[in-house]
This record gives structure tokens, C-alpha cells and sequence, in this order.
């Protein structure tokens, strides 16, 4: 039997949605509402190859193995010697090649001591490590969370981001080769070849009557389903896209212990993301509050991030861009809540989600991808019956 189920959304999240749907035999049709596939996986075109969030993957988690099964990793840039001596961290003002040592015996007892979700993590790691590394820690891992004030989420939450980043281990991080568009034209590519139908510049006001996957930000789900329950916590985050001339005092990466700042280059990884002799970096920088002060002054604090990781800049800049992200960087866990308590998955009536703010686990992009494959899951069952019995 060869059923129809059809997937609501071109994104990296639909896009392995559609191809776990067609390999367990449905016939299946994708919907995107632009013109073009990729979510905020897309990135700009060619010279400056920049994104608008997450561009990396980390190769110690399911969505890896899947992904490495099909060949749809591509060329991948891995941290290596050159990187790590051009990698930094603020704290107190200025860059330093080492972390404190308080937050460097934090890191270490990661694999081994476990957080509670019920409480915020300021208050149980000041607890352990004391008031100054907690709140360096918090600040150092709004890289993931994308929030001004990572202390005040649960302890368990930001504890195994923590984890995941700082550990002492070897570097679980790979930056895909092109950006995170040549695996979205990877990933589309091989659902072509499945026989995904992907209609472009399609937008559905209604799910229609086969099985469905919503792979949307959650905001579009909500208004999709007229469901208002579907709603979790997210970050707000400034970004600059910075292209310079090439300098080598240019850090590769800079960790901000002080206010939670990121600063990292596309290009010293993958020279295919800049021009010959330039490089290309983000920089971000979280926001409190909404309103004209906070984003000012978070646009202050990420100028004086990017002067400090990228020297003399201003003088060899040859482009750039701006950007702020609300509501649609990724699912952030409050105190008592765990990814469990997040919009289920399954909606009932055939309907099911798939994002990376619903309730699957994983960091950020890993989320869309593993609640993808559970969503498909959950498809192929309501759409072919042998499924639902095991036949």
C-alpha cells in the first residue's frame, strides 16, 4: 500500500519529515510557502555565505547517525590546531586564550554530577560552584539558548548544554562544507529522488485530509491549527554578519562570559563561505526585555564584542548585515519543565508537529530533526495500515 501523507513546511525539519515518510513507503507531497526550501537553514548567496542561525552539526547524537546513513553530512570542517589558538574567551573585559579556573573545573564535572529540573540553574550552580562561575557559565552557553538571562532556566536544561559544548572531550562539533544550504539542497535532492512531490510557493490556510506533518515555526502551527496552546519559551538574539579583509589577530571564536555574546568565523573552516583574502564571521548577542532600549543596547554590547574579536574591523569591512531573532530560535525549558512538557508531537487526528520547539530532545537543530523522524513515525502508522498493526 502506498498512502498519502503530506508535510507542511520546507525546512530542514519538514525535509526529513518527507524523506523518513517516503523510505517507509507513503507517497508524499511537501508544501513550502516560499519560493525557496530551507527554513532558517537558508543562507545568502554566494560570495558571503552566512546564516541566519545554527550552522553546525554535533556528531554525538541520533540525528548524526541518520544523517551520516544517507550521505547527506557532506564535506565537513572540523576544529582543528589553527582554530583552537585563535579561540577566546571573554571574561572581566578582556579575551583570554583559557577560561577561569572555576568555570574550567565546572566544565570537568559535567559527565559526572547530574542538575535538577526543578530548580533554575543561577541559584543550584551558585550553589555548587559559587555565584561567579555560575553566572559565567550561563553567559557562556547563550550561544545555544539565545537568552539574556540563561540563569533563570531550569538547572537541568542549561547543565547538560553545558555539557554538551564545555565538556573535556574531543570536539563533537562539524561545520558543514558550503553552509547549512548545501545540506538543505542535499537533503531536498534525496526526497526528490524518493519521489516527494515539493510544491513551492504553496501555503495551506487548513490541514488537508491525509495524515500531516506541521514542520513550521511554532507560530505558524498555532495560527495553521487555531490551536492557542502551542506556545513555549524562546530567546531574542542580535547578529551581525561581518565580512572583513583577512588580518591574523582574528579570532575564530570568542565565548562572552561577561554578557553572553558569541563570535565565530564561517570562513577560516570553510573558505567557500568568502571571497579569496576576506573572512566571514557572525557575531551575536542576546536581548532582555523587548523594546527600543534593550535592542539598543544589545547592539552596543555586540559592537563592542565584534571590535574586540575582529581588531581595526571597521577599516576592512567589505559587507554586512543585521538580523534579530524572536520567538523562533529554539525551545527553552523553564524551571519543573523538561522537552517532555513541550507541544506533543502527536496532535491527534492524523496531525502531528515537527520543530525545534516541541517536544523531542536535543539541542536546537537536533531537536527538528529527531521530532521530524518521530513525526514520521507517527504518519506512516495513521497512514498505512499494517503499520498501526504491526503486520
Amino acid at each position: 500500500m502506498n498512502s498519502e501523507i503530506t508535510v507542511i513546511g520546507g525546512g530542514v525539519a519538514g525535509l526529513v519529515a518527507a524523506i523518513a515518510c517516503a523510505e517507509g513507503g507513503a507517497s508524499v507531497t511537501l508544501h513550502e510557502a516560499h519560493r525557496t526550501l530551507g527554513g532558517r537553514g537558508r543562507a545568502t548567496p554566494a560570495p558571503y555565505v552566512a546564516h541566519e542561525g545554527a550552522h553546525v552539526f554535533y556528531a554525538d547524537g541520533p540525528h548524526w547517525n541518520w544523517l551520516t546513513e544517507r550521505g547527506l553530512t557532506g564535506p565537513l570542517g572540523r576544529y582543528n590546531p589553527r582554530m583552537m589558538t585563535h579561540t577566546f574567551f571573554r571574561a572581566d573585559g578582556r579575551l583570554r586564550r583559557v577560561p577561569p579556573a572555576g568555570f574550567l573545573r565546572m566544565a570537568a564535572r559535567t559527565p559526572f554530577l547530574r542538575a535538577p529540573a526543578d530548580r533554575d540553574f543561577r541559584s543550584w550552580a551558585t550553589g555548587r560552584f559559587g555565584e561567579r562561575t555560575a553566572e559565567q557559565a550561563a553567559n557562556a552557553i547563550s550561544v545555544v539558548t539565545y537568552d539574556a538571562d540563561t540563569g533563570r532556566l531550569s538547572a537541568a536544561f542549561v547543565w547538560e548544554l553545558i555539557g554538551r559544548v564545555f565538556a573535556p572531550k574531543r570536539p563533537a562539533v562539524r561545520w558543514p562544507i558550503g553552509g547549512w544550504q548545501a545540506v538543505v539542497d542535499r537533503l531536498a535532492a534525496h526526497a526528490r529522488e524518493l519521489g516527494v512531490r515539493i510544491e513551492l510557493g504553496s501555503r495551506l490556510t487548513a490541514p488537508p485530509d491525509t495524515p500531516t506533518i506541521v514542520a513550521t515555526e511554532l507560530a505558524a502551527a498555532r495560527a495553521l491549527l487555531g490551536d492557542p496552546s502551542l506556545t513555549w519559551e524562546s530567546g531574542h538574539y542580535a547578529m551581525l554578519d561581518l565580512a572583513v579583509r583577512d588580518d591574523r589577530r582574528d579570532a575564530f571564536l570568542v565565548f562572552d562570559l561577561d554578557e553572553g555574546g558569541f563570535h565565530e568565523s564561517y570562513s577560516m573552516q570553510d573558505p567557500s563561505t568568502a571571497p579569496a583574502g576576506e573572512t566571514l564571521f557572525q557575531i551575536g548577542m542576546p536581548i532582555g526585555t523587548d523594546g527600543p532600549a534593550a535592542r539598543t543596547g544589545a547592539a552596543r554590547r555586540l559592537d563592542a564584542l565584534a571590535d574586540a574579536a575582529v581588531p581595526g574591523r571597521r577599516d576592512r569591512t567589505t559587507w554586512s548585515r543585521t538580523a534579530t531573532a524572536r520567538g523562533r530560535t529554539g525551545a527553552l525549558d523553564l524551571p519543573g519543565r523538561t522537552w517532555r512538557d513541550r507541544p506533543a508531537i502527536d496532535r491527534g487526528d492524523g496531525v502531528f508537529l515537527a520543530g525545534d520547539m516541541v517536544a523531542a530532545p536535543g539541542m536546537r537543530g537536533e531537536i527538528s530533526m529527531n521530532s521530524a523522524l518521530r513525526a514520521a513515525a507517527g504518519a506512516l502508522r495513521a497512514a498505512i495500515p499494517s503499520r498501526r498493526t504491526g503486520q
